[in-house]
């Protein structure tokens, strides 16, 4: 609703005006670009008016007779970028809008350009906009995406970081989560693990929402705004945890649909990448390896299926891939079924009847066209994402991970010893084991004698595997010395149920041979009892 707003020279869109949209041209940066790229498609901008949209650093020709609307952070060679557009005329009028809040002195270089530029006139708007976080889903945002190493775990856990860059971090994150208050248009209240990074977000957090209401007339939550009376009565609640309380989950394997998108494809900002593989067509000795194509595709909160089965574990969305296409190949066939009546030549009556009998059928068929092609091209989508998933499911055994981290994680007895899985040269690539070994590690309640931990190591190291990850977590282990019991994710094993019977089927395109079939059972990572607990005002910390 924000970006609307603002592509709509910040005025509220009207619903039922029927004239045409004002054409203009939108110019952003990258972080501009991520912010809007998952949320508007190209389409959904033309519709809003916007015919080009170009990147601020990029060679553009001017357009004199177009208003401009600009969406950019308030860096220092952003605004030099705008000072010279507006020395060379490129556009009719400018709506400046920036990601969060400009300084004073910034706006006054934009102003000294303009007034020597006699562009002063032409500056129509300069708007903060607050909306420095990026929408993933209806209830999902994260942070940042450009430089996202700058405020990443490590970053954060350097042992050689200064104070200075230590703050910098610190006031990107309030940023961000300032902004996505401003844009709710609500008042959190805030809880935090102490003693952490999390606390210093919150304390900073706290002084900036403060300040902004302390001042009634530019206060950011109170007039117009646009969540504005909605919201007021009721407060949401903002925990801030700090990564170190669970170490397990992030390196956990994954079963699920979206999860092992994210975990084993290149998944960005809703978008996946592939890489298609021609196959394995024999190419003539000496001729040059065929190169692959890449294919993008974008996984949306349009895209029924993708919303349906994000959730689901794996076998269950190659299952329903397999339905979905079914289902659209017999709405196929009837509409060739019909195409073929039509063609029927010749004057008798039996054939003028069926017309009329058809054409009615015909009709309806037709009008249900775009959404065929839409439903075949979703399941094209699907097809490719499950399949390249599978592909690595099968040829790193993530199954067996998955199955036997969580056997790790709610203590019940392992079925194959540790040292087994990561001397076992088929399974999975040294990252896998080693974020097998970190679990175990992690996990455990007392750390393996000396002994054992040499034979792992050297396990690991024959495997492949970079060892720095485990001096770290040792090191981490030791000084955090969990004075409580180790953190405890429930006794939930998954089930095996056997293989599909359906999947087996020779009609299936998915060849699910050998991967076990697991279901998921409920289970509460640590993270979620720390909510539960908050949400019922419990005292335990």
């Amino acid at each position: 609703v924000a970006l609307k707003r603002m592509l709509n020279f910040n005025v509220p869109p009207v619903k039922n005006s029927t004239g045409e949209p004002v054409w203009k041209v939108l110019i952003y940066d990258r972080f501009g670009q991520d912010i809007i790229s998952p949320l508007l498609s190209v389409k959904e901008l033309r519709d809003m008016g916007i015919t080009l949209h170009l990147l601020l650093h990029s060679d553009r020709d001017s357009i004199p007779d177009v208003p401009a609307i600009y969406f950019v952070m308030p860096t220092e060679e952003n605004i030099d970028r705008m000072c010279q557009d507006l020395r060379n005329q490129l556009y009719e009028s400018y709506y400046l809008n920036f990601i969060s809040a400009i300084s004073r002195s910034k706006l006054e270089d934009i102003a000294n350009a303009a007034i020597g530029a006699n562009a002063v006139t032409q500056v129509a708007k300069v708007f903060d906009q607050y909306l420095n976080f990026i929408t993933l889903e209806d209830d999902m945002f994260v942070l940042c995406n450009q430089n996202k190493e700058l405020v990443s775990y490590r970053a954060i856990n350097r042992p050689d970081i200064t104070d200075t860059e230590m703050e910098t971090i610190m006031d990107t994150i309030v940023d961000s989560l300032f902004c996505f208050f401003v844009t709710l248009g609500a008042i959190p209240i805030i809880r935090c693990s102490r003693g952490t990074a999390a606390e210093m977000v919150a304390v900073k957090l706290d002084k900036k929402l403060r300040e902004n209401l302390r001042d009634a007339r530019n206060s950011l939550f109170t007039g117009d705004t646009l969540g504005a009376g909605q919201f007021s009565f009721q407060r949401p609640l903002l925990v801030l945890v700090d990564r170190n309380i669970d170490l397990a989950t992030p390196l956990h394997h994954t079963w699920t649909y979206q999860a092992l998108v994210h975990d084993v494809l290149d998944f960005h900002l809703n978008r996946v990448n592939l890489e298609e593989s021609t196959g394995m067509e024999s190419s003539p000795a000496g001729a040059r390896p065929k190169r692959k194509n890449k294919k993008s595709y974008d996984l949306t909160a349009s895209d029924k299926f993708w919303q349906k089965h994000k959730g689901s574990p794996f076998p269950e969305v190659a299952e329903s891939v397999q339905q979905e296409l079914e289902s659209y190949r017999a709405q196929e066939d009837e509409v060739k079924r019909l195409k073929s009546i039509m063609g029927i030549e010749g004057e008798d009556e039996g054939a003028i009847s069926m017309l009329s009998d058809n054409t009615a059928k015909l009709t309806s068929a037709v009008s249900s066209l775009p959404e065929l092609l839409e439903k075949k091209r979703l399941i094209d989508l699907h097809t490719n994402v499950a399949t390249a998933v599978l592909e690595h499911i099968k040829s790193r055994k993530l199954d067996v991970y998955f199955e036997y981290e969580e056997k790790i994680m709610s203590k019940s007895t392992l079925d194959k010893s540790l040292l087994d899985m990561i001397s076992d040269p088929d399974a999975g690539t040294p990252e896998d084991k080693m974020r097998l070994f970190l679990i175990y590690y992690i996990s455990s309640a007392q750390a393996p004698s000396e002994i054992d931990l040499e034979q792992y190591k050297k396990a690991l190291t024959d495997a492949g595997c970079n060892l720095a990850p485990l001096s770290y977590i040792k090191q981490w282990k030791a000084f955090t010395k969990m004075a409580s019991a180790p953190t405890n994710y429930g006794n939930t094993t998954p089930k095996p149920l056997g293989l599909f019977s359906l999947v087996m089927n020779t009609g299936s395109q998915f060849v699910m041979e050998g991967v076990k079939n697991l279901v998921l059972k409920q289970q509460n990572l640590p993270v979620t009892r720390i909510l539960d607990n908050l949400m019922e005002m419990k005292s335990n910390p």
